[in-house]
């Protein structure tokens, strides 16, 4: 049996501000009545290729990632998630747990910062994505063990709260990582722990090339399971019409995609903020219902995090427009329904 929280505090600022602005409740992270997007969709299911709530209506769910924990922890907190709930209206957070780098792998009790991000997803009522943030270790199955005793930990303890989203396997690169050498084998694995404790929750698999070969992981997808969605990650400055071009044909083979990622940047997070080029992608996403996550909740400087260099450094929310970069102020907008989307 799943374990509902039902969240019913919101701040005045969102009821006076997106319940009032027209837009459809399915893109709200609290409604008009104060239920939150859990409350409303419950447990994810994935149909054909689309995101589904409970009832198998299909969503676009819509929200933030942290930037590397071990750099960025001290915003995967409740004051910080709950304004970005109650503020910028996200309907999921991302806790991005790299590896390496200073990760969990290195420094283990990192994990406390994706556990202070699952607890408060659950008291505020929004999804949370648990990202293994697979990067610059490149093949998943360096840590596949760690992995398995990670997720199964995690499923012990929260899977039986449809507020969780698995990411097991953030962006496998390296030209000899492929899909059915490593990636795929190494799913499966991470799949079958992760089923034995909770068979319902949303698990996203990585795709080869830093989750950009979804049309690789389309020609060959993972048979027998349910509730799988695939990634797809793009930086607008850097992954264009070809990206998206990958993209339709996954679709069109049946992948059902999740952008856990994306940055209104260059791949390198700086280069400038390319607005139209993410405005194309928004659009395409919309077109699609996938759903998408923006990279990153950051003070560090670059231009795809949302704030400023050095803004909010005790990592308590309640930012003022000052405090956001211009990636920042667009991204807000976007998810407060103020800029259209066609």
């Amino acid at each position: 049996m799943k374990i509902r929280i039902i969240g019913f505090v919101i701040l005045p600022v969102l009821m006076m501000s997106l319940s009032g602005c027209g837009t459809d409740e399915k893109f709200l992270a609290v409604d008009k009545k104060g239920k939150t997007v859990v409350d409303r969709f419950g447990q994810l299911q994935v149909n054909g290729t689309k995101l589904c709530t409970e009832a198998g209506k299909p969503i676009q769910l819509r929200g933030m990632s942290s930037h590397g924990l071990q750099w960025a922890g001290k915003y995967a907190n409740e004051d910080v998630i709950g304004w970005l709930r109650d503020d910028w209206n996200i309907q999921v957070w991302r806790a991005a747990m790299y590896l390496t780098q200073g990760g969990y792998i290195e420094n283990p009790v990192i994990k406390e910062k994706v556990i202070s991000s699952i607890e408060a997803a659950l008291k505020l009522g929004i999804y949370v994505i648990v990202d293994w943030h697979v990067l610059s270790d490149k093949n998943p199955q360096v840590y596949q063990a760690k992995a398995i005793e990670f997720f199964t930990d995690i499923a012990q303890k929260y899977g039986s709260y449809p507020n969780i989203i698995y990411e097991i396997c953030n962006e496998p690169n390296g030209k000899d990582v492929t899909w059915s050498g490593q990636i795929k084998p190494y799913a499966e694995a991470l799949i079958g722990a992760i089923r034995s404790l909770d068979p319902d929750n949303l698990i996203i698999v990585g795709t080869p090339n830093w989750s950009q070969d979804v049309d690789v992981a389309a020609r060959d997808p993972i048979k027998g399971e349910k509730n799988i969605m695939y990634t797809l990650h793009f930086y607008a400055g850097t992954h264009g019409e070809e990206l998206r071009n990958k993209a339709e044909k996954a679709l069109n083979l049946g992948l059902p995609i999740f952008v856990t990622e994306w940055g209104t940047s260059e791949a390198t997070g700086g280069g400038g903020v390319y607005i139209d080029e993410s405005k194309q992608w928004l659009t395409f996403l919309k077109k699609h219902q996938i759903s998408w996550v923006n990279w990153s909740v950051t003070n560090k400087g670059e231009e795809s995090g949302v704030l400023v260099y050095n803004a909010d450094r005790e990592g308590k929310g309640h930012w003022k427009e000052t405090d956001l970069s211009e990636s920042g102020r667009f991204i807000r907008k976007v998810l407060r329904n103020e800029i259209r989307i066609p």
